[in-house]
């Protein structure tokens, strides 16, 4: 049994194929079948003077997403849209389908979202997570290369780890728990065992928002770094962002051409990154008209101005301490601001990217967990780090599903995730 990813290695030889008919066209006594093995795409040409008139009747039955088993020479063929075709010598059915409810003619959102588990299969959707296990596969290999040691955090927290309003809150034997919106916290105290570390898995948010930007359930990559501060902290955001991008370059041509996707942006995506400050980021909106003032954080809509000021992804850094988690490091050239930073993607998709140095004085965070009335107690352990051996740190968070957004350039991030979670939506 061969199969297409490595289609190359059997040019003009006899192959066995398993997979899914995806599309049909007949011509007479031809019949040409869309093919996909999950590995990649090719034509079948089916002629019923070389399959015999009892093979071909069988072919002339098969329906969308029939499961077979075909037998031929594989060659490469320019008029093919995959640029290779089967020459059929023998077509046998493993499971003849029933009537697909996912045709050629265009469907709402609606429908293809409560038949996601079929809508996986069209060649658009795996495009994008085909491409969606390449970023994973590259954040870790770059995180690896520059010493980061992958662990893990707990999804059931007792606490919050920017307040709890956003939060799916649990029972816990009797008791209050949170599903975890982010690892960081516990990532803080894992730096003073291993130096360089992160975590990847799924994060939640009971965000009521219906944007197009906003899920409930979704994967996000923190990394924590002793000794590290807010300078060095947003070069490696930035090297990783060029790393990642480059190697979906690389690897994911194929899936880029299917989405139809302007590869001519990514290519032009080279560091360093422009970057402005809050302030800025402020002049910049009123100038433009956006009503918003000194104090305010930006929403989705004041994001995807700033980022199409940019055609490489911006670094919005130093915003005031009242609108940030109570963790970062104050600036120390204006205590109103934090040593932190935001990363747009162009285009207007907005924030790929939030990272920050931390607070690592015990006073100065015992101070602002107070002034940003959190119940120590629940934090006690937290604090507790900054009396053992204290250091300067920064950290960040990707995350995955609006960075395969963008560089994917899809409109919706609910194509991002195999199963998306929504505000009104968690099946199937």
């Amino acid at each position: 049994m061969a199969f297409l990813k490595d289609i190359e290695k059997y040019k003009n030889q006899k192959v066995t194929l398993k997979g899914w008919v995806f599309n049909i066209r007949s011509s007479g006594s031809i019949c040409f079948l869309q093919f996909r093995d999950g590995t990649g795409y090719i034509q079948i040409v089916v002629s019923r003077q070389d399959v015999g008139e009892n093979i071909f009747n069988k072919v002339k039955k098969i329906t969308l997403e029939t499961s077979i088993k075909a037998q031929g020479k594989v060659y490469p063929e320019k008029k093919s849209p995959y640029g290779w075709e089967m020459f059929a010598e023998n077509i046998e059915i493993i499971q003849l389908a029933e009537n697909y409810p996912l045709g050629k003619k265009q469907h709402g959102p609606d429908f293809l979202l409560k038949n996601r588990h079929l809508w996986i299969r069209s060649p658009r959707q795996a495009a994008i997570l085909k491409i969606r296990d390449r970023i994973v596969q590259s954040i870790r290999r770059f995180l690896a290369e520059q010493g980061f040691v992958l662990t893990d955090a707990p999804i059931i927290t007792p606490t919050a780890c920017e307040g709890t309003t956003t939060l799916f809150k649990i029972d816990y034997f009797g008791k209050p728990a949170y599903l975890s919106q982010s690892g960081q916290l516990y990532l803080e105290a894992l730096i003073y065992s291993l130096g360089k570390v992160y975590d990847f898995g799924p994060v939640f948010r009971a965000e009521k928002s219906k944007t197009r930007r906003h899920l409930t359930e979704f994967w996000m990559m923190d990394a924590e770094a002793a000794f590290v501060q807010h300078e060095e902290n947003m070069k490696i955001q930035e090297d990783l962002v060029y790393f990642l991008v480059q190697e979906t370059l690389k690897h994911c041509s194929k899936e880029l051409k299917i989405l139809n996707r302007d590869t001519k942006i990514l290519k032009n995506i080279k560091p360093p990154f422009p970057r402005i400050t809050y302030n800025q980021a402020i002049e910049i909106l009123q100038k433009k008209g956006v009503k918003i003032k000194w104090g305010e954080d930006f929403g989705a809509d004041e994001e995807a101005i700033l980022s199409q000021e940019s055609s490489q992804p911006l670094f919005i850094e130093k915003y005031p301490a009242t609108i940030k988690a109570f963790y970062m490091q104050p600036d120390p050239n204006n205590k109103k601001l934090v040593l932190n930073d935001d990363l747009l993607a162009p285009e207007g998709y907005g924030e790929i990217i939030g990272g920050s140095e931390r607070i690592w004085d015990y006073n100065l965070l015992k101070k602002k967990i107070k002034e940003f009335n959190i119940p120590e107690k629940s934090l006690s352990w937290y604090l507790e780090l900054r009396l053992y051996g204290s250091v300067p740190h920064s950290g960040f968070g990707l995350g995955l599903e609006r960075f395969i957004t963008w560089i994917t350039g899809i409109h919706h991030i609910r194509e991002s995730i195999p199963f998306p979670r929504t505000l009104t939506r968690f099946q199937p």
